[in-house]
């Protein structure tokens, strides 16, 4: 078997090109959206208030500049990015289009929209715990009885290749939006790792940074934690309203993410910034996004590090954010559970 060390060779910009290529017909080609109001929301400094309990109570708040380029992934089919390479409702879509049957394995907490997608297009839904480790359990039961084959859901070079085809997008319609000033980061969610080390293989060796943010609730900030001790986390127990991200980075994204020279970065927030920037997306941008969309924007909006890295290296001119909103799918009882 290929090591991630010796595959991830393979995973180069011209990888992600073929992957464009090839699903370039199934897929939607989501709209990149700006937001004056949102731009002028993050350029403003937090409050000393909001700094006081962390590791700048007391210093002058950050005055980053920035401009943001939404990637609107919730607008692909199916609602979500993972339509370009991976799971559940994309994976049976696809199965649906080539005619052929799909078992589906979905922890048993998943979002009633997700499971209801999912059935829709004629998969059978097998439910699971919510963990990983329970999750692997049952994908080997069901391959046991019906020979099925197994479709990752994230580590696996061709699912980070369809995923990175968002990357690709984003830096076209920018350059046709923003014409001769540069993208200068991109900053994806981060559960699996798919989105976040596709996106970092598109843009390997080109002046555009890339970042991954994490929900921190109950440890779910595993990317970020491994990066810190310097070895990947292999399991994950968290219930974080962002369920999208509630696993551990794959051994094919892990030898991506944590090469300085591929990700920059990763950061996590809270539930209650996650909940802050998905309101202001909806009643800003009048966007529907799912929690784990917009860890992204919250990292942009609150996290001090990260502000004072946008000041110090944008300076006067500030930074074009490639903020990619990874899916919507989520109800109006469950946006209104999180509100009240």
């Amino acid at each position: 078997m290929t090591s991630p060390a010796v595959a991830v060779q393979s995973l180069t910009p011209a990888a992600v090109q073929a992957a464009y290529d090839l699903i370039q017909p199934h897929v939607h080609r989501t709209p990149l959206l700006t937001c004056k109001t949102l731009d002028a929301i993050a350029s403003t400094p937090q409050s000393t208030e909001a700094l006081v309990g962390t590791s700048f109570e007391g210093q002058t708040p950050a005055r980053p500049r920035f401009r943001f380029f939404f990637k609107c992934e919730n607008f692909q089919r199916i609602g979500a990015f993972k339509a370009r390479g991976n799971h559940a409702q994309a994976l049976a879509l696809a199965a649906s289009t080539l005619g052929i049957p799909a078992y589906i394995v979905m922890p048993r907490i998943s979002t009633p929209s997700k499971i209801a997608g999912t059935q829709s297009h004629g998969a059978e839904v097998i439910f699971s715990g919510s963990t990983s480790v329970e999750r692997e359990a049952v994908v080997a039961e069901i391959q046991a009885k019906t020979n099925a084959i197994l479709v990752p859901p994230y580590d696996d070079f061709n699912i980070i290749c369809g995923q990175g085809t968002t990357g690709l997008e984003l830096e076209a319609q920018h350059a046709e939006q923003a014409r001769s000033r540069p993208l200068d980061a991109v900053i994806t969610p981060i559960g699996g790792g798919g989105l976040n080390s596709g996106v970092a293989t598109w843009f390997t060796d080109k002046q555009t940074r890339v970042f991954g943010a994490e929900p921190s609730f109950e440890g779910a900030d595993d990317c970020r934690r491994g990066l810190q001790a310097g070895k990947r986390v292999e399991a994950v127990g968290t219930l974080t309203i962002a369920d999208g991200l509630r696993t551990p980075v794959g051994l094919l994204n892990w030898e991506i993410i944590s090469n300085k020279k591929k990700v920059e970065g990763v950061f996590a927030v809270t539930e209650e910034q996650i909940k802050s920037a998905m309101r202001l997306v909806i009643e800003r941008m009048k966007v529907v996004v799912e929690p784990s969309a917009v860890v992204g924007l919250a990292v942009c909006l609150f996290d001090e590090n990260f502000r004072r890295r946008v000041e110090q290296d944008g300076g006067k001119d500030g930074w074009d954010v490639g903020v990619v909103f990874s899916g919507g799918n989520t109800t109006v009882e469950a946006i209104a559970k999180l509100f009240t």
